[in-house]
């Protein structure tokens, strides 16, 4: 199990959630590379590449999270994981709730802007 502990708005996942992300955040990269190449293969038009946002999203959610220690649903959702899957408690009072949303808000968006470029630079490609 996990020793770290509940640090509201810094951490609310421990080593299991944790390895969880790593693998949405490996899952959403294969996505992202079989997507770019399915559609090279196919000689799908330039604007088709947009579409790869999606499993880059994924990606970078997965990769944010895992990197922060931090979830952003159980951030929206006022909760915390630090022991084993499953084992979700609440967060107790507003303060911390608050600084829980403020960082998972703020993964939200770094993974979206990771997403976002990366399907840029794809979509301008000289392919």
């Amino acid at each position: 199990m996990s020793s770290s502990q509940y640090i509201p708005g810094t951490c609310n996942i421990g080593t299991g959630e944790i390895r969880r992300r790593q693998v949405v955040a490996l899952i959403g990269l294969i996505l992202s590379i079989s997507s770019f190449v399915t559609l090279l293969m196919a000689g799908a038009p330039r604007g088709a590449r947009y579409g790869i946002f999606v499993p880059l999203m994924v990606a970078s959610v997965g990769w944010v999270q895992s990197r922060s220690k931090f979830c952003l649903a159980y951030g929206f959702a006022g909760t915390f994981n630090m022991g084993k899957l499953g084992d979700i408690s609440r967060v107790a009072d507003k303060a911390s709730k608050a600084a829980d949303r403020k960082t998972a808000l703020a993964i939200l968006l770094k993974s979206t802007a990771i997403a976002a470029t990366l399907t840029l630079v794809i979509a301008v490609l000289p392919f």
